[in-house]
Formats: structure tokens, sequence, C-alpha cells
């Protein structure tokens, strides 16, 4: 564990390896979640992989819930991070809302981009009323009242039946995030489309989503990937929103083999 003082706010965050790794990825969480998620594709992944992790404001061990922030903040925050541990250029993962993330940064700091993983994400996700129906939700009831909602866009229904600890144990992490952090990332997502910036990624992408995402729909990842300029598109089969998790394996095998193409 560590933490630094970014953008005035206390970030959580864990280096793994060297910051000037040849092989270094960046990973950016989703929403309702902290780093751990990612956690399950270490044991898949090779040993000469560096990586960047980290708890988005408002979420995690990460302060910043108690003010309103956006897109903004967030893609200013993983920059400022990045900047903060001596890392000069990576390759960026990010999943659903830490994919758009990674898109700020790509439009705000290029050259900090080597390549890009987008899993789980688009350059826009839902519509303003989605959005603002879950805000409504959680202003009246909490993060428990929407918590089997999301896990059933999370998961597969065969993890729900075959890893009931393992969807308890995330159904925590959901319902344990800071409300306030949570809405004001909802927001984020809600006002935030990048679509007219995908034709200007110039590094190579790799598009990934589940066959059973029920939050990011294969449709909706495949219409982002075609925007992108010799973007490849993959997806992992018995696997819902997020793959680090539900298919670690194949995330980690998809993943390798992007970092390995020149």
């Amino acid at each position: 564990m560590a933490f630094a003082t970014i953008n005035g706010i206390t970030v959580h965050y864990e280096m793994l390896g060297e910051p000037d790794a040849k092989n270094l990825v960046v990973f950016s969480n989703s929403l309702g979640t902290d780093f751990r998620i990612w956690l399950p594709l270490f044991d898949e992944i090779s040993d000469d992989i560096s990586v960047l992790l980290y708890d988005s404001r408002g979420h995690g061990l990460t302060g910043g819930a108690d003010k309103p922030f956006g897109m903004a903040e967030l893609v200013d925050d993983l920059i400022a991070l990045v900047e903060h541990v001596g890392i000069k250029r990576a390759v960026f993962c990010g999943l659903s809302v830490g994919g758009l993330i990674c898109q700020g940064v790509w439009q705000k700091r290029p050259e900090l981009v080597k390549k890009l993983v987008l899993c789980d994400t688009a350059a826009r996700i839902g519509t303003a009323d989605v959005w603002n129906a879950r805000i409504d939700a959680i202003a009246k009831g909490g993060l428990e009242s929407i918590a089997d909602n999301v896990m059933q866009r999370w998961f597969t229904p065969d993890f729900h039946e075959e890893r009931a600890d393992d969807l308890g144990g995330y159904r925590t992490m959901l319902c344990r995030q800071s409300a306030a952090g949570y809405v004001s990332t909802c927001e984020a997502i809600r006002d935030t489309d990048f679509t007219d910036g995908l034709a200007t990624i110039s590094v190579p992408v790799l598009c990934l989503v589940g066959d059973q995402d029920g939050s990011t729909p294969p449709e909706l990842v495949e219409t982002a990937a075609r925007a992108i300029p010799g973007a490849r598109f993959e997806v992992i089969e018995g696997c819902g929103h997020i793959p680090c998790v539900e298919q670690p394996e194949a995330l980690a095998e998809l993943l390798q083999a992007f970092l390995k193409k020149a």
C-alpha cells in the first residue's frame, strides 16, 4: 500500500515493478470498485510486466468524495499519479469508467500513452436518463438499493450460481464505496462523450468485452473499436462486465499478446 497527495487529495496506489520497465501497464478500475479487482489477473500474467494500480477519486482508500468532481478531475488525477511515480510512457488499461479515463489521458497527454486497452468500455456509456435514475435511486436508498441490479450487470448467471462467495464479496465492495464518490463518478460518466476523439487515437488499441456484459454490451464496444484506426476487437466468452474477476486467464492471454505485438 502506498499513498500520495495528488491534486489536493490522498490517492491510494501500488507500483509493482519499475516505472521505466519495458512492459508497464497502468490499470484504471471501474465504477463501484477499487484496484483489488485486478488482483486475480496477476496470477496469470508474466512476472516481467510491471503495473501501476490505484483507486480512483472517491473510491477505495482514495479521497476526494467530499466535493463534486467530473471526468476532468479523474483524468488529471491519473496523469499526476503517473508523473508522481516517474512513469514516462506506459500501456493504459481501463475498465468501464477507467476506459473513459484512459481515453481522457490520451486526449490530454498523448505522449504518455504507448498503447491502450479499452476493456468493457466505449466513448460514451449509457444515457443521461439512465444515470440520473441511478443517482436518484442512491439518493433515496443508498448503494445497497442498487447492488443486486449492479451484480446482474457485472457478472454472468454462471458466476452467480457457481461463485456465490465471490459474488458476495464484490457486492460488499460496491456497497462499501462512498455514495458521494459513486454519484460524482456517475455524473462524470453521464457528462462524458469521447466519440469525436476516437479517430484521433494513433497508438495501438485493443478493445475487448465480455460476451454477456450487461453494462457495456459487445455491440457498443465494437462500435467504438470500429471508429479507432487499426483497433483490434475481441470478445471474451462466458464473461460479464469485469473480465479481470470472471475470466482473468482469458484477459491475461489477450493482454500479453497485445503487449508483445509491435
